[in-house]
């Protein structure tokens, strides 16, 4: 039997057809990711109503605040305490009074005086946080500046009885 001749080149698959399809998927993730959860926080959880509804026209500007706990894996509070996380930081309502003053200046300086009257505060509001500890927040708020105010909540399915 004769032997043949192989040769020692090594036949490489061709690579287009697979980029094509990576760039594909890129494109559909990045056509159907939900922006707006891109201001959530997970230590914030929402309170569910039946009468929650997405708005009707999105604020032309808005400084979103997330109010909540220190929670554990298990989902159990940490702290007693409630705290706003703004910018990777950490603060109880008392002493954020003088951050609100600084998003005030940098909002002024980006858009203009008439900035504060554009601008939306949407608060995004634990379902454990106290009332009291939210409408002292708002209350800082109007002190600072701000006047137009938005408080976000899941809207909770109605189950229909036959």
């Amino acid at each position: 039997m004769p032997k043949r001749n192989m040769s020692s080149s090594t036949l490489e698959p061709d690579m287009t057809p697979m980029i094509d399809i990576v760039f594909q998927l890129l494109t559909f993730f990045m056509v159907v990711i939900n922006f707006e959860n891109t201001k959530a926080d997970e230590r914030v959880k929402l309170p569910k109503d039946v009468l929650a509804k997405p708005p009707e026209s999105k604020p032309k500007e808005e400084l979103t605040l997330n109010f909540g706990f220190l929670r554990g894996s298990s989902g159990d509070k940490l702290d007693p305490v409630p705290k706003l996380f703004h910018s990777g930081g950490e603060y109880v309502v008392e002493k954020f009074k003088p951050l609100l003053e600084e998003e005030k200046r940098v909002a002024i300086a980006r858009y203009g005086k008439d900035a504060l009257t554009d601008m939306t505060i949407t608060i995004r509001a634990d379902f454990e946080v106290p009332t009291g500890k939210v409408q002292e927040l708002i209350k800082i708020c109007q002190e600072v500046g701000y006047s137009k105010f938005s408080l976000k909540a899941i809207q909770e399915e109605v189950v229909q009885s036959e």
